[in-house]
């Protein structure tokens, strides 16, 4: 399952709470956070502290796997090179100017 948005993580969080027959009550007390933080997180709260995510999912069994991007498929990039640019010369022109 991907996950791209708060609103995506707390809807997970609920669901498996619910499968696993906790209210958010239990949840809280077993992730050691308060029952408003649940609800928040359940919400989609963006800010949410990643330690009490991460607990949070631990109590509820849910391990987290990353990906670097290997599968996607990747847009081709040119290989020009980059023209180098002279700071000093530019930095001349501007005092000319000034």
């Amino acid at each position: 399952m991907k996950i791209r948005t708060p609103n995506e993580l707390g809807a997970l969080i609920r669901d498996r709470r619910t499968k696993m027959g906790l209210d958010q009550t239990s949840l809280a007390q077993r992730a050691r956070t308060s029952r408003k933080w649940v609800v928040d997180v359940e919400k989609g709260k963006p800010r949410a502290a990643i330690g009490l995510i991460l607990r949070t999912l631990q109590v509820l069994g849910v391990s987290l796997e990353v990906r670097t991007g290997e599968n996607t498929p990747r847009q081709s990039i040119s290989r020009r090179p980059i023209p180098s640019v002279d700071l000093d010369q530019h930095l001349a022109g501007f005092r000319k100017k000034l």
